[in-house]
């Protein structure tokens, strides 16, 4: 039979390491699934339920693997629902390779049926590189970019496959000018800065009396040079949520995330310090940093566009973060002060105050009781995902992270329908590892119920079956609704903010999973084991109280304001809002009466 350039393409791909594809078939890219039958399982194909989704897995993939994620659609309208995910992979600087259809070359230009200008529409997400092919003898530099640079740059590359072309009979570019004669390979440099760069830094951070640290994820594998470097300066170290898994959250000098689902630890870390060390951070709210003046700044970054652009640094180094903390580690000077000492005693009194939070009373469930009962039971090599709405605050401050676990969600887009798609990619790269998903009931009925059906399609497939999604049903946009109450000013607007009750335990056993309803929180503890000790993925709802608040970890003025101009105007759910945040508020007075 005749080597189709789909034929071409697949095993090009093959040898370039893939082995799986998340997506979805029609027939604008049916050349290419052709092939990949043709090829007898050498790459895994992973159908979704919605394009979208797949390109959420692709990046997940990417990060969870470390791997070049690979996600497929259709021309027109199933190309252009990858964009979303797409764009979490591109802000979360992740390896995506995506591969579309497109109508045939001789209909293009003819306003034919799904004809989308493809290269114009992923010019931005995949920037670094998208090119339409037009002759089999292109195809096989056009493959073999756009997975070097994707793997290279960190960034969505993008590849559109006229149908027509996708069937023609492969043919080498001959040797002739004009042509393209491109190999499979790369593997990335060892990034280390100059030694007079190292020097300067050193020269810094040994100045410094307070020194903070801030992680990314660009120190997910960098966890033991990062514990070195701040046991040798007495640093405390704060976490951007992307870098969540980096250090122990039993180690008393982490003080956990930052930011507005940060804790106050973090927030009196930057406050106090004299000096901060980012690595591999791209953290984005500046309010969160030192002011300006007030410390001197050192910043790592395998990314030099990155650098010096949250926090104006004296010292950007351009490199990878464990080899270049290893070449600084050895000129940095050994502090004993008592800036340690309080840092641990700050970070200790917080997590009393989390506990004594995560108790009070509500109506039915606290969710901060979701995340805190699921903490000491978390299996030692899970990996955890969670949606971007109001769960992320338990998950950021709640979850006690140890080491060889994982963990992430959509950062830099923060959207939400990321945890599913992401559990899922997670389970596929680690069949072997348990998952657990937190997710909001506003993203389980935008995408993730859906997703689920995935799950089932699959999970007899993976050597763990432990799968446990947890749904936070209080019917409402929470995150929103707060953000419209303490940033706007505004109270709840009803007919956006409240959503259907739907009773995700039964349809997890609809499906043939597990179903787990809770609406108790003397129940929530044993729900957790069994979820976790089940035969088969499980959804566990729990009822929670939308009206507990997720308090910043520092009040502004403005912020005051507003929530005192959301009472006054009359909030519709007002009782309640004033029952929770009182109560929020109370625990942390009689947590500081008890220091």
């Amino acid at each position: 039979m005749t080597k189709t350039v789909s034929d071409f393409i697949v095993s090009r791909l093959y040898a370039w390491g893939v082995r799986r594809m998340y997506g979805y078939p029609g027939d604008g890219i049916n050349g290419v699934f052709g092939a990949l039958n043709r090829a007898e399982e050498k790459i895994e194909f992973v159908q979704a339920r919605h394009e979208e989704m797949a390109a959420f897995m692709a990046s997940a993939h990417a990060k969870f693997s470390g791997e070049l994620g690979v996600c497929i659609a259709t021309s027109g309208p199933g190309a252009s629902h990858l964009i979303t995910g797409l764009y979490d992979a591109k802000l979360d600087h992740q390896p995506v390779l995506a591969i579309v259809g497109q109508q045939a070359l001789s209909a293009l230009g003819g306003h034919y049926q799904q004809e989308v200008d493809l290269v114009s529409l992923f010019k931005d997400v995949a920037s670094d590189f998208v090119h339409q092919a037009t002759t089999p003898a292109q195809v096989r530099h056009l493959v073999d970019r756009a997975v070097r640079i994707a793997l290279a740059n960190r960034a969505v590359t993008a590849l559109v496959l006229p149908n027509d072309l996708q069937d023609m009979p492969y043919e080498d570019p001959p040797r002739v000018h004009g042509t393209v004669h491109s190999g499979v390979g790369y593997r990335p440099p060892d990034v280390i800065p100059q030694q007079e760069d190292l020097q300067a830094a050193a020269e810094v951070l040994n100045a410094g009396e307070r020194v903070a640290i801030l992680v990314g994820a660009g120190a997910l594998n960098a966890t033991n040079e990062v514990v070195a470097v701040s046991d040798r300066l007495g640093a405390g170290a704060a976490k951007a949520l992307l870098g969540k898994a980096v250090l122990s959250d039993h180690l008393p000098w982490v003080t956990g995330s930052i930011g507005l689902l940060g804790t106050e630890p973090s927030w009196d870390l930057m406050r106090d310090c004299d000096t901060l060390l980012m690595i591999g951070s791209g953290f984005p709210y500046s309010e969160f940093l030192p002011k300006e003046g007030q410390a001197r700044g050192v910043q790592i970054d395998l990314q030099p566009g990155m650098l010096s652009l949250r926090y104006p640094m004296e010292v950007n180094l351009a490199g990878d973060a464990a080899f270049t903390l290893r070449a600084l580690l050895p000129l940095l000077q050994q502090k004993e002060n008592k800036w340690r000492s309080d840092i641990e005693k700050k970070v200790a009194d917080w997590w009393k105050l989390l506990e004594r939070r995560a108790h009070t009373e509500a109506k039915p469930v606290n969710p901060q009781l979701v995340a805190w009962e699921l903490s000491p039971r978390l299996p030692d090599n899970v990996i955890l995902t969670s949606d971007s709405g109001s769960c992320a605050n338990w998950y950021a401050r709640d979850i006690k992270m140890r080491p060889g676990m994982k963990g992430s969600l959509s950062g830099g887009l923060a959207s939400m329908g990321a945890a599913v798609p992401y559990a899922i990619a997670a389970k596929f790269t680690h069949p072997d590892r348990p998952v657990i998903g937190l997710v909001g009931d506003g993203a389980m009925q935008m995408s993730n119920m859906a997703e689920m059906i995935t799950v089932a399609k699959y999970w007899k497939g993976w050597s763990d079956h432990r799968f446990v999604i947890c749904v936070f049903n209080n019917e409402d946009l929470n995150q929103v609704t707060w953000e419209q109450r303490v940033m706007e000013g505004d109270p709840k607007f009803e007919a956006s903010q409240g959503i259907p009750d739907v009773p995700y335990h039964r349809f997890a056993e609809l499906i043939g999973l597990k179903g787990i309803f809770v609406d108790r929180p003397e129940n929530l503890g044993p729900a957790w084991d069994e979820a976790l000790a089940c035969d088969r993925p499980v959804i566990l709802e729990v009822k929670t109280d939308p009206e507990v608040p997720p308090l910043p970890p520092h009040f502004t003025i403005k912020q005051i304001k507003n929530m005192a101009s959301t009472l006054a105007q009359g909030d519709p759910n007002q009782r309640g809002v004033i029952r929770g945040t009182v109560r929020q508020v109370l625990s942390s007075v009689l947590s500081g009466r008890d220091k």
